[in-house]
């Protein structure tokens, strides 16, 4: 039996006990005729340093996120990206495309489908010609609209284990929440009222993935995109997956288990596809769906970044960002972080438990009401409630929309942040919002009522276009720094994701690390965190040129004495005497 063969079975015993072997039949007929359909996909067997470089920078979309009249959105989108977006970044991250009925795509009705407003999979496939293609996997839950839930309450036997029926007067103390709505909601049903479990909203209904039929399903739903050209497929709120009543209901074995049993069936049929976990948990929660390096998740988010740049910057102050970027582990050769500050969802807070102390949470959620935004919470078992998620675009987390500053300081403290996500071990990843120096959406929130809105504007294409060819605008000016700061990061070797890193404790305004490729001269990156000039003495053994400048560096006994301006960035990479 080959090796990948034998792990799938494994982990399917693991699941399911007795019913493991009986699912497992099924399935290798599924992967066998998956494999004749697309052998272009088991061709593709790159090894894990190949697959991801120095030059691999992940845009984070909506399908829907530029318009134009008469023009289909995901059209308009493939446009613009390849119009203004080429050699800036490699992989578009799309995020859900599929028709849904809330929480902007995340309520899914049907996973094979392209919301027909925003267009169709030839579309998806020209977007792809370009750029590499990232899909959202939103296996959790689905729309009480899908189809697959009406046949559930219609008491359709092939449905009637999809989703999951609890008592109500049941014990559910210990789940974890991510939000303070109810966890259950009653549905009517054939055999009359049913509580079904509903961790994000009562329009979001979790599948029950303790059915092996629904598991099935599920499997088709990846493969299918695998063979739609998604290279990056993203496991959304993966950690909740497996319910047991009297646990946490958050990371359970069964949960890694599945992680890990998909990451067996791509490795068998379609090795040159990769999976990232979204698990917006404290740290070493997080890094836990890495596995052994080997046999979950290749990526995995860095949540503890977005709140932890923004209090550097906030306090002018990185020592908590540089112990916190001491501490980490290198995941291995076939696995790396997915660095980034900004998406769809606001600053998540609960990464830094143990990292920031809860005043400086405080501080920070402070500050974002006061530069207009807006802070979420969740509840506790005890009934409490603790700041979950800071709702705010990320250039006005940083820059009070109302202080009286000139823009091209806004702008250089906004990239020194970004700088911190290019500098890292790791694959970066830039939110549009982001890359393109959107402000926060008040009317987005007051059209919804929803928080993350302030960060969800939809932009007109034409208006957008005429923005970014004013030299002055501020969408000008920040899309032009990160020209400056991806172009250069892409032709240095150090900045492979798999280049090893040292994170250097020099001054509290600096964050200060080397990295070092397999081959070639390494990078020292200092990044001055504060809103004043400082100076620092940094370790450098040769001369050496700062990348983005072009100006020259001489060290004296190993060292070289540097005077940074207010959040100014530096690359300095070693030359030849």
């Amino acid at each position: 039996m080959p090796a990948h063969a034998q792990t799938i079975r494994e982990h399917l015993t693991f699941l399911y006990g007795d019913r493991g072997s009986a699912v497992y039949e099924p399935l290798q007929e599924r992967l066998d005729a998956f494999a004749r359909r697309h052998p272009e996909l088991l061709a593709k067997r790159s090894g894990a340093g190949e697959r991801l470089t120095e030059r691999d920078v992940v845009l984070i979309t909506y399908g829907d996120q530029v318009r134009e009249p008469g023009i289909k959105p995901l059209r308009s989108l493939g446009e613009f990206a390849a119009e203004r977006l080429q050699g800036l970044v490699s992989t578009v991250h799309i995020l859900p495309f599929c028709p849904y009925s809330s929480d902007d795509g995340f309520a899914v009705v049907d996973y094979l489908q392209v919301n027909p407003a925003w267009g169709t999979w030839d579309d998806i496939t020209a977007i792809g010609g370009s750029f590499r293609l990232m899909f959202d996997l939103v296996l959790n839950h689905m729309s009480r609209q899908s189809e697959w839930f009406k046949r559930f309450c219609a008491g359709d036997d092939e449905f009637a284990n999809h989703f999951i029926v609890v008592d109500p007067g049941a014990d559910l103390s210990q789940v974890t929440r991510p939000r303070t709505l109810p966890l259950l909601t009653q549905v009517e049903t054939s055999a009359g009222p049913r509580w079904v479990w509903t961790t994000f909203s009562d329009d979001q209904i979790d599948l029950n993935f303790a059915e092996p039929t629904l598991l099935l399903r599920m499997i088709d739903v990846l493969l299918y995109y695998a063979a739609q050209g998604a290279e990056i497929i993203r496991l959304d709120a993966i950690a909740y997956l497996w319910k047991r009543i009297g646990t946490s209901c958050i990371h359970l074995e069964e949960t890694h288990r599945v992680v890990k049993l998909l990451r067996a069936i791509l490795d068998q049929v379609a090795p040159g596809v990769m999976i990232i976990t979204e698990t917006n948990v404290p740290h070493t929660e997080n890094i836990s769906y890495f596995g052994n390096g080997i046999d979950e998740a290749q990526l995995v988010y860095q949540f503890p970044l977005p709140p932890l740049t923004l209090h550097a910057i906030a306090s002018g102050d990185a020592s908590y960002l540089t112990h916190w970027a001491q501490s980490l582990m290198d995941p291995g050769p076939e696995a790396t972080f997915y660095n980034f500050l900004a998406s769809h969802d606001g600053i998540g807070v609960r990464p830094v438990e143990g990292i920031l102390p809860p005043s400086e949470v405080q501080a920070l959620a402070e500050r974002v009401q006061r530069h207009g935004g807006h802070v979420s919470y969740r509840s506790n078992p005890d009934g409490s409630q603790t700041a979950y998620e800071l709702n705010i675009s990320y250039f006005d987390a940083l820059s009070d929309p109302r202080a009286d500053e000139a823009q091209a300081l806004q702008v250089a403290r906004f990239m020194a942040a970004h700088a911190v996500i290019l500098s890292l071990q790791g694959v970066p990843a830039i939110y549009v919002h982001s890359l393109l120096g959107s402000r926060n959406d008040h009317e987005g929130v007051r059209q919804t009522g929803h928080p993350r809105s302030i960060n969800r504007e939809k932009l007109a294409r034409a208006r957008l276009e005429q923005e970014l060819d004013h030299a002055g605008s501020l969408r000008a000016a920040v899309l032009a720094g990160f020209e400056r700061l991806l172009t250069t990061r892409r032709a240095e070797p150090a900045f492979h994701p798999t280049a090893g890193q040292q994170v250097l404790d020099l001054e509290p305004e600096l964050l200060a690390l080397r990295r070092q490729p397999c081959s070639g001269a390494p990078v020292l990156c200092l990044i001055n965190v504060s809103d004043h000039e400082m100076v620092c003495w940094a370790p450098l053994d040769r001369n050496a040129i700062d990348v983005l400048s072009g100006r020259a560096f001489a060290p004296s006994q190993g060292h070289v004495k540097l005077k940074l301006a207010p959040y100014e960035v530096l690359w300095l990479k070693e030359v030849q005497a």
